[in-house]
């Protein structure tokens, strides 16, 4: 691999922005099959491998943890290697990681799967919006809009392909129904490989600063605070709220049909919405009205789950429109690409973190209240912190300018976020560039 420091400038050429756009629309499209090809399987995987209820938890929230861990890895290899070779071999590694946990037998062997699987997912998912900014900085909307509706597509169809394979492939047929979408990976990975590199100029110097640094800026705590909230509130719609509608009344079937009115219903917005949040004056106004989706669907599915609840969920996938606005806005927040790249490490490490929390607590108050009262109560929690830090993070400022040293003006160059690295004065690093 080449390193950073020999990557030839950003390509202005029609024909390399649609190849980088293009693998970053694949890549997208592999970020969540990971995640929900697992749970419509979930019973036969752990019937297959003998797992306990209390694995079988472990199984269910190590995603989210792997997100937020390996995502902090992101900066600092793009910092040494070009992106295209770091989301190549990560989605290499998760075409292998997807395999490995079809064909194991133990439950080591399967946790060993995901966590490499998802290495794929954890660096897409920070590196995505850096790529925008450097590639696209006048199309971030269109951009983002792209790839965050390729990302719900990818995990919709595993989600609800998933059960249809394991029933036709047979006796242990999950395991074809989870290793399949490895051939999907593959070919993102692939996809990277066209994206050449080019001569060119050597990149400009640029200042490595320790992403620690980013505790100084109450932007980038609001963003992680955002982030955590939005993702709590959609972690629990996914995961209990057709249970939640099951328990009310609904047949196990209609109740999977509210979720998927609900994935479906998502899909527009998330293609609509970053280009509406690109406009400043639109984004305060636009998040009053995600958040009131979200409350008004909650209030709805809390007072009245039986009546309209087709509607209630259509108003909750209104909500979950903040998702594509956070990746638009953690792009117009930074000044540069490796500004961006650092701002969505962090935001979403510590975001994920906070999310893994709130279907745990969930389930943790059902069991002891034998209710869903408690459910509520997280959700207003993570309603009342996604609006108060919703409305920090529209406010127009720059995440560089909050930083000591990460202001392109006092550093004469381009800034690398590097995860342990101190704050090195004149230290010269190549651009972190793709191509």
């Amino acid at each position: 691999m080449s390193s950073a420091a020999d990557a030839p400038p950003a390509p202005t050429g029609s024909r390399e922005l649609a190849l980088i756009g293009a693998a970053i629309v694949l890549t997208a499209l592999n970020l969540r099959t990971a995640v929900t090809s697992v749970g419509p399987v979930l019973e036969e995987l752990q019937d297959g491998l003998g797992l306990s209820s209390g694995l079988v938890g472990v199984v269910t929230t190590l995603p989210v943890l792997c997100f937020a861990g390996i995502g902090f890895a992101g900066p600092l290899l793009t910092a040494r290697f070009r992106d295209a070779h770091v989301l190549g071999a990560a989605l290499g590694a998760m075409a292998a990681g997807l395999v490995l946990r079809a064909v194991t037998d133990s439950f080591g062997g399967f946790v060993a799967g995901t966590v490499v699987a998802m290495t794929g997912g954890a660096l897409g998912n920070v590196l995505l919006p850096g790529l925008v900014k450097r590639y696209f900085p006048t199309r971030t909307g269109l951009l983002v809009g792209a790839y965050s509706t390729a990302m719900t597509v990818g995990g919709a169809a595993a989600a609800v392909v998933t059960q249809p394979i394991a029933d036709a492939a047979g006796p242990g047929g999950w395991r074809w129904a989870l290793g399949i979408w490895s051939a999907l990976a593959l070919v993102a990975a692939l996809s990277w490989l066209a994206v050449r590199a080019r001569p060119g100029a050597r990149g400009r110097a640029v200042r490595a600063v320790r992403m620690r640094s980013l505790a100084r800026s109450r932007l980038a705590v609001c963003f992680s605070l955002f982030f955590g909230s939005l993702t709590t509130l959609a972690y629990i719609v996914m995961g209990w709220s057709a249970q939640y509608l099951r328990d009310a009344g609904l047949s196990p079937a209609t109740a999977g049909l509210m979720l998927g009115i609900n994935s479906l219903a998502v899909i527009p917005l998330n293609a609509t919405i970053p280009s509406l949040v690109v406009r400043p004056g639109l984004q305060r106004p636009l998040l009053l009205v995600l958040m009131a989706g979200y409350t008004t669907g909650f209030a709805g599915l809390m007072a009245a789950p039986l009546v309209v609840p087709w509607l209630w969920m259509v108003l909750i996938a209104v909500g979950m429109g903040t998702f594509p606005m956070v990746l638009t806005l953690l792009g117009l927040r930074a000044r540069t690409p490796e500004t961006t790249a650092a701002l969505a490490t962090v935001a979403q490490g510590v975001g994920y973190l906070l999310a893994a929390a709130g279907p745990l607590l969930v389930g943790l108050l059902r069991g002891s209240a034998g209710g869903y009262t408690g459910m509520f109560v997280v959700v207003a929690v993570a309603l009342v912190g996604a609006l108060a830090s919703g409305w920090v993070v529209t406010r127009q400022t720059y995440v560089d300018d909050e930083v000591p040293g990460w202001s392109p003006a006092s550093t004469g160059g381009r800034v690398v976020a590097r995860g342990n690295d101190p704050l090195v004065p004149g230290a010269e690093h190549g651009g972190t560039i793709v191509g």
